[in-house]
């Protein structure tokens, strides 16, 4: 009999006892505040798409291969031009140095760790050149929203590729905030304001409001108004009138790679492959714009039989366990992305609590594709998984 010394530091004893991203999540929902965590945690009106997402997920059926060995499994892809370790990246993420005070840096730099791509946000809270220098010499996407004011979009842009940034993530779905009811009810504005109810809420929560008060202010990638509720931001910046001919006025602007991001459909999926770009997200913003919006990983199948599985067709919402990942690169995806799980990890333990998530999923994914006898990435097949119906689906008509 061996005994085990215990572990002093606080912070790694909580991230070695988290086994799942929902272990995280839980720690950060005891050490986040009321509106941050919920504002992380949560989506629009019923939440329904993000359940019907996640659900979708659980839903799944593999199908293994006996007798194939896998002892030396390999989950590195090749995407958008450039490597990736693993067939995931961190998402785009607004706000986030109020979930954790370390924000786009932590994430830039357990991205950079582990040798996978970062997409900073227009809502970022970290400036472009920080995070690139955060991450330098590595793999740096930036996730452009059209703006009412057009200079301010083109200079983000002309920013991202002098930082080397090279990707650009032109976002399609939130012409207008969608209705957050949950930052409705706690009041959540940008910066924090003060009530009885956060006080009271602050008290077992020391630390975020020391690491609040006294780190740097918080400064926007693009916004120069910081005040008021996160739907009057969003939608005091956003044109609802964006369109295609804002698409090839981006194109133009940037040199590097350019992929749209929050399709919805496949008539949209198919034009946008036609006009040529480099890639599709298939995504319904987290279920944080509209709810009862298609499930992304059920849309997956029917877009790649429709585009050809040599498009770089992408998935973001949902995803919480390196089987989700696994599961959508068998059904055509050539990469995957994740929000929520990278901020419950920043929110478990900033920096650390990040470099366990992508531990924790990476994990998931080799050992489900050592379950299913593949060695690597390419040889996931659509056989090796079964979406499993809860829901009757009617195909959407198709205009004339």
């Amino acid at each position: 009999m061996q005994f085990k010394a215990p572990e002093l530091n606080g912070r790694r004893r909580r991230l070695d006892a988290a086994l799942t991203t929902y272990d995280l999540r839980r720690i950060a929902q005891r050490r986040t505040p009321k509106a941050a965590f919920d504002y992380t945690d949560g989506s629009a009106e019923a939440e329904i798409s993000l359940a019907r997402a996640r659900q979708a997920f659980e839903d799944i059926e593999f199908h293994p291969d006996i007798l194939r060995p896998a002892a030396h499994v390999d989950p590195s892809v090749e995407i958008l031009g450039g490597p990736s370790a693993l067939p995931f990246g961190i998402a785009p993420t607004g706000f986030t140095r109020l979930m954790q005070t370390e924000g786009e840096i932590a994430g830039a730099g357990a991205a950079g760790a582990a040798g996978i791509p970062f997409t900073l946000s227009t809502f970022g809270t970290a400036s472009i050149e920080d995070v690139r220098a955060a991450y330098p010499g590595g793999r740096t996407w930036f996730q452009l929203y059209v703006m009412r004011d057009r200079d301010v979009s083109y200079g983000l842009v002309e920013r991202a590729a002098r930082a080397g940034y090279d990707t650009l993530f032109f976002t399609v779905d939130t012409p207008i905030a969608g209705n957050r009811m949950r930052d409705t009810r706690n009041g959540f504005s940008i910066p924090p304001r003060l009530t009885a109810r956060t006080v009271l809420n602050a008290i077992p929560r020391p630390w975020w409001w020391f690491d609040f008060l006294t780190t740097p202010k918080l400064e926007f990638a693009s916004l120069t108004r910081t005040g008021g509720t996160v739907g009057d931001l969003v939608g005091a910046a956003m044109d609802p009138t964006i369109s295609y001919e804002d698409l090839d006025v981006i194109r133009e602007l940037w040199p590097g790679k350019i992929v749209v991001k929050g399709v919805q459909n496949l008539p949209d999926a198919v034009r946008l492959i036609d006009r040529g770009v480099d890639g599709i997200v298939l995504s319904n913003h987290g279920g944080r714009q509209l709810d009862r919006a298609p499930v992304p990983f059920q849309l997956l199948p029917r877009v790649v039989r429709e585009v050809g599985r040599d498009a770089t067709v992408m998935l973001d919402t949902g995803i919480m366990n390196g089987a989700d990942v696994v599961a959508s690169l068998a059904l055509g995806a050539k990469f995957t992305l994740v929000g929520r799980a990278y901020l419950y990890g920043l929110m478990a333990g900033g920096r650390e609590g990040v470099d366990r998530m992508i531990a924790i999923m990476r994990s998931e994914i080799v050992r489900t594709m050592s379950l299913l006898g593949v060695s690597s990435v390419a040889e996931l097949e659509p056989r090796h998984v079964t979406q499993l119906a809860r829901l009757t689906r009617a195909e959407p008509p198709r205009s004339e």
